[in-house]
């Protein structure tokens, strides 16, 4: 399940579990691609933050290059990664904090 975050509702979807961000941007091409490998992953909750539209959350989390992943346990940053990533390699880094 993929859910748009913004500025207005970031804090409170991350507050509980373990969730997974994307920061993108709608002009980076591997943004693009991971797009697809982020639908096929309709059983893990995935929160999306354009960094164009919410650049307060990329500078809040120094995200610098796209995509960034932003892991997060009950409100706090636990993990990052960067990068094109299979839905393999991403379920790997998730289940490595559960």
């Amino acid at each position: 399940m993929i859910i748009e975050l913004n500025s207005q509702n970031f804090d409170n979807e991350i507050k509980n579990g373990l969730k997974l961000v994307e920061v993108y941007t709608s002009w980076c091409g591997y943004c693009k691609q991971q797009k697809a490998e982020l639908e096929q992953m309709d059983k893990v909750w995935i929160g999306i933050v354009d960094a164009d539209k919410s650049p307060d959350i990329a500078k809040k989390y120094q995200v610098s290059g796209f995509p960034t992943f932003l892991v997060f346990k009950n409100g706090k940053n636990i993990d990052r990664f960067s990068g094109l990533r299979d839905k393999e390699e991403i379920m790997s880094k998730l289940m490595q904090h559960l």
